[in-house]
């Protein structure tokens, strides 16, 4: 399992040596954020939740860092993400599925059905 206090670290130092060589790219970065945690209509628990289904189904690492610490600060129990993870367990078999079906597709369009 992972470190997660010490890769936090290693990604917020990485985070400053990327800002310092593309600045603008980090700010862009920081203003969509901002935008993104800035609702109206879902509080913060709720978002988190759904950063945390996100993060899992695109498999990034410092997202699921970053979203289990603020999930975690909105009060946010191990019982709900779980089932807010079930979610993105449930999306990510049907997205295996739908590329399966694809796969069929692909089949019977190459002439070897």
């Amino acid at each position: 399992m992972e470190d997660w206090d010490g890769y936090s670290a290693g990604l917020r130092e990485r985070g400053k040596e990327l800002g310092t060589l593309h600045p603008e790219l980090m700010k862009g970065f920081g203003a969509l954020n901002r935008g993104a945690s800035t609702t109206q209509h879902i509080d913060a628990k709720t978002r988190e939740f759904i950063a945390l289904a996100v993060a899992v189904t695109t498999r990034c690492q410092g997202c699921i860092d970053a979203h289990a610490r603020k999930a975690k600060a909105a009060g946010a129990t191990k019982a709900e993400i779980a089932e807010a993870l079930g979610v993105a367990i449930a999306l990510n078999a049907g997205a295996a599925l739908t590329y399966s079906l694809h796969v069929l597709d692909a089949m019977d369009g190459t002439g070897q059905g």
